[in-house]
């Protein structure tokens, strides 16, 4: 990390583009996320908050080229995600793209 970067602003975007994929309604899509985003068991499932147990590897993830990595791979999730199953979070399914009309 450069001296410009905020560690607790990156680390909050990783923690929360983690819960959000682990709300991918369809295994296929969320499966990446597992090898190219954050590793399984990196982050307990549903922590929003930086503490002693993921500081380090919140540290990772946070580094310039690895939170970029990161970034880009949510997004690429996401959109595999709104085209197959939505996400599914506390018993809601989104929509997906087959609910609306393209031009």
């Amino acid at each position: 990390m450069n001296n410009k970067t905020n560690f607790e602003e990156r680390a909050k975007a990783v923690l929360a583009m983690e819960y959000l994929a682990r709300q991918i309604n369809d295994e296929e899509v969320f499966e990446p996320w597992l090898s190219i985003g954050v590793a399984d068991g990196d982050i307990d499932y549903g922590c929003l908050e930086i503490n002693d147990d993921n500081v380090d590897d919140l540290g990772y993830y946070c580094d310039d080229e690895n939170f970029r990595d990161l970034m880009t791979a949510f997004l690429k999730c996401m959109k595999n995600a709104w085209k197959s199953g939505g996400l599914y979070c506390n018993y809601v399914t989104s929509k997906d793209a087959s609910d609306y009309k393209t031009k």
